[in-house]
């Protein structure tokens, strides 16, 4: 994956960062028994996500047709075993 650059934007970094901290959030929550608290942080899990996805839309993020992964470029031929 890290030759095909894969996530390294500024849609994926903002997006992943405000998870992170959502997780955080609900954690530290979920350990002091605070429902509401915990709830808190899994909208902001949310928000991430959200956030995330209107940067990739807005053109932060890594095109479709520029991910080397879905450009095929010749066929090959399946590996034989050797005897």
């Amino acid at each position: 994956m890290a030759g095909s650059s894969h996530g390294h934007t500024p849609a994926a970094w903002t997006g992943v960062t405000i998870v992170f901290i959502g997780f955080t959030v609900a954690g530290a929550f979920m350990v002091m028994a605070e429902p509401l608290g915990f709830w808190a942080g899994m909208a902001i899990v949310a928000l991430g996500g959200v956030v995330g996805g209107i940067m990739r839309a807005m053109g932060l993020g890594m095109p479709k047709e520029a991910h080397p992964v879905h450009q095929v470029t010749a066929t090959r031929e399946p590996a034989a075993a050797e005897a």
